[in-house]
């Protein structure tokens, strides 16, 4: 088994899940990294990620001996369309394969500091959307990056879905908002809520 370092490894209160770990990359150690975000800041800019084996809850105590409860990270950065990473105790390509298919969480805290108009995606997760006429259009449930834009996924309650015409590009109950300041007019993350120029009938 690996020697990893876990000093200190306690889960944080504020815990995300921001990717997983893939294949082994290289005789080294190193090993690739499947980010859930197309901006990857938070993995590259922390130091201690957290970690639970494929298909387990979040926060438990791990009962996969062979995946340790954190990696302290030598080194990552960008490779082609993706991310590679070294972690401490971490030297070989087999010890690199043992942690395929973890998934990796940091502490929100960390994450870097967003710049003006800029927003995590985790951050915008359950805030309810609001058109300019105080109609309420739902809650955001999720994003589709979409090239250089992203898109709200927006579920309606079900006391508007009934009101909602039906889209192609969607399930029922759910809209989807371009995240670009042509239909955003506010993003107020304290007060949870977004502002959009978007009709019952778009």
């Amino acid at each position: 088994m690996p020697r990893v370092v876990t000093t200190g490894a306690a889960w944080p209160e504020d815990a995300l899940e921001v990717g997983r770990i893939g294949e082994a990359w290289g005789l080294k150690g190193w090993f690739r990294i499947h980010p859930y975000a197309v901006e990857a800041s938070a993995l590259l800019a922390t130091r201690r990620w957290h970690l639970q084996p494929a298909g387990s809850a979040a926060g438990l105590p791990l009962v996969a001996a062979r995946i340790p409860a954190a990696l302290d990270i030598r080194d990552a950065r960008e490779h082609g369309d993706g991310l590679v990473a070294a972690a401490t105790g971490i030297d070989s390509r087999n010890g690199a394969e043992a942690l395929r298919g973890a998934r990796i969480f940091v502490g929100r805290s960390l994450f870097p500091a967003t710049g003006k108009d800029e927003f995590y995606w985790t951050d915008l997760i359950g805030l309810a959307v609001v058109n300019r006429e105080g109609i309420v259009l739902g809650a955001v449930v999720g994003l589709i990056e979409n090239g250089p834009q992203s898109v709200l996924r927006v579920q309606a309650g079900a006391d508007e879905v009934t009101a909602m015409p039906a889209a192609a590009d969607a399930v029922p109950g759910e809209r989807l908002i371009p995240f670009v300041a042509a239909f955003i007019d506010d993003v107020d993350l304290a007060a949870r809520r977004i502002v959009v120029d978007w009709g019952l009938d778009y």
